[in-house]
């Protein structure tokens, strides 16, 4: 059953009023326009695993129970119109589920508990979801079947076969959650808490005190926007970006959200790695690289031209002491705004890039609509500084010896596996690396303004230009490796339907509102 909150109770044992926080504009904006995509699973992620051994189901129950007793994020909830804050219950239901061996396909499950979403009325932004395999005596380990599993195999100590254990029991266990509330670093968190409260017999051990909601808005509403402002001013330039990674087209006559993927293999990953880190570069600056590349094409520029996109930073790295272990919606998009001259060198762009990042990583606690406002585009319609994000999987960093204390009680798991969110951008790239080292792209898309065949050619086109990097040297140019894809055709995208006047701004607005309202109680 859906989460319930419950009030506290007041003197005379009236129920009293739960406390409050304001919200981000980020968070405002989401929540808003959430309001009117209910069913469509936007701003939803999932995160998927194989548990393999006895699953007490009391238990598993109980330590989820144990961790929203513990985290005060999966107490809260948005409450107030027009101007939303969120209200911290005292309490609230986990929500787990278990679905019989046979019940329902777990591609079916997957789809339905997405477009499901949730209520961010409610307490409770995260659900598990758990399907069981048919049961199969222990044999030896066989590789599944795309059709049996969407997760891909793994090494033995990745933990990604989807053999059963010597009990032949296999469970699939899906957490799904909403951005409103939770990113998938909250996600992972969330997991390793569980871990503990379950090996524990189901209650959350320690009291140890870490921030929560409550330190975080407290530290954001205490931070001076002078500065941040300044850089941004510096940082964006005038005019108006290119930010679509497609050209112009028909309608698609398509609808929902799809999904394109692209894989480099694990040596192909390997060999990525290896020639971005001998340039001092993170990976994540050769995949921003191909895409300002593909932003540039699709602008059918023959010069140097400005593109922007945005990149998703974990809000992580502020001063707010074990921010790291922080479970909220930390995460924000930032954009990400280069010049792209097809006479200049590779390399330029890439440390270009990277050294854009490194700038930009003091200041991931403010968000894009704050900069839209702070560079003059909310008033003056300047022109958006994204319509496109690129999104690399981070993730922390799990405690040592719980996959061991777990194999104790005759219990394997796999390295979870996100899925990424739809968002309200045309496309977002998502990456992240398999456990067995491949590194898998994907491109979530609004089907009603880039159709699957366009998004699978977009997917494609990043492919090929990754695995020509590896391929460059200090010499190699912009227009040298945009030849590789001469001769192919550009993706299209559909002109977007025109907004009604009674429908919020989505995520990342420019209306220009205070990111952060002074921190005051509402009880």
């Amino acid at each position: 059953m859906p989460s319930r909150p419950r009030a506290e109770q007041g003197q005379g044992g009236r129920a009293a009023e739960p406390p409050s926080l304001p919200v981000t504009r980020q968070q405002r904006d989401l929540f808003l326009d959430a309001l009117g995509q209910q069913g469509t699973g936007r701003y939803v992620e999932q995160i998927s695993w194989h548990w393999r051994g006895p699953l007490d189901i009391g238990r598993f129950t109980a330590a989820w129970q144990s961790v929203t007793d513990r985290e005060t994020v999966l107490r809260a909830a948005f409450a107030g119109d027009p101007e939303p804050h969120l209200v911290l219950h005292e309490r609230a239901e986990a929500e787990v589920v278990r679905h019989p061996a046979g019940s329902v396909g777990w591609d079916e499950l997957v789809e339905r508990d997405r477009l499901r979403g949730f209520d961010l009325r409610d307490a409770g932004p995260l659900r598990v979801t758990l399907l069981d395999e048919p049961a199969t005596p222990a044999t030896p380990a066989t590789p599944a079947t795309p059709a049996a599993s969407a997760t891909p195999a793994a090494p033995p100590d990745g933990g990604g076969s989807t053999a059963p254990d010597a009990s032949g029991a296999v469970t699939r266990v899906l957490l799904t959650f909403h951005h409103g509330l939770l990113d998938a670093w909250s996600a992972f968190l969330l997991i390793d808490e569980f871990y503990r409260a379950y090996l524990e017999g189901g209650a959350l051990p320690g009291g140890e005190r870490r921030p929560d909601l409550r330190d975080w808005f407290r530290w954001l509403g205490h931070q001076d926007h002078g500065p941040a402002r300044e850089f941004w001013t510096r940082a964006v330039p005038p005019g108006a970006p290119a930010v679509l990674p497609a050209v112009p087209g028909p309608d698609t006559g398509e609808s929902g959200s799809g999904r394109a993927e692209g894989r480099l293999t694990a040596a192909e990953a390997d060999r990525l790695h290896r020639w971005a880190a001998a340039r001092s570069l993170p990976d994540s600056s050769a995949l921003q690289a191909v895409w300002a590349l593909l932003l540039h094409r699709a602008a059918r520029a023959t010069g140097p031209a400005q593109v922007g996109f945005g990149v998703t930073v974990s809000g992580r790295g502020i001063t707010l002491d074990a921010v790291e272990r922080l479970p909220g919606p930390l995460r924000s998009c930032l954009p990400m705004s280069v010049q792209v001259d097809p006479a200049h060198r590779l390399l330029q762009l890439l440390t270009g890039l990277r050294d854009r990042a490194l700038d930009m990583a003091a200041y991931e606690w403010v968000s894009a609509g704050q900069i839209h406002e702070w560079t003059g585009r909310a008033a003056t319609g300047g022109g958006r500084l994204l319509e496109s994000v690129v999104a690399v999987e981070s993730r922390p960093r799990r405690p040592a010896g719980v996959r061991g204390e777990l194999a104790v009680g005759g219990v394997r798991v796999d390295q979870p596996r996100a899925s990424g969110a739809h968002t309200s951008f045309p496309v977002a790239l998502f990456a992240h690396r398999e456990p067995n080292g491949a590194l898998t792209l994907s491109a979530l898309h609004d089907r009603a303004r880039i159709s699957a065949g366009d998004a699978g050619r977009l997917i494609g086109h990043c492919v090929r230009l990754l695995r020509e990097l590896p391929r460059t040297d200090e010499r190699t140019t912009v227009a040298e490796v945009l030849a590789t894809l001469t001769g192919d055709p550009l993706p299209r995208i559909a002109t977007p339907p025109r907004r009604r006047a009674d429908r919020p701004h989505p995520p990342y607005s420019i209306d220009g509102r205070a990111d952060v309202e002074p921190i005051a109680s509402r009880s």
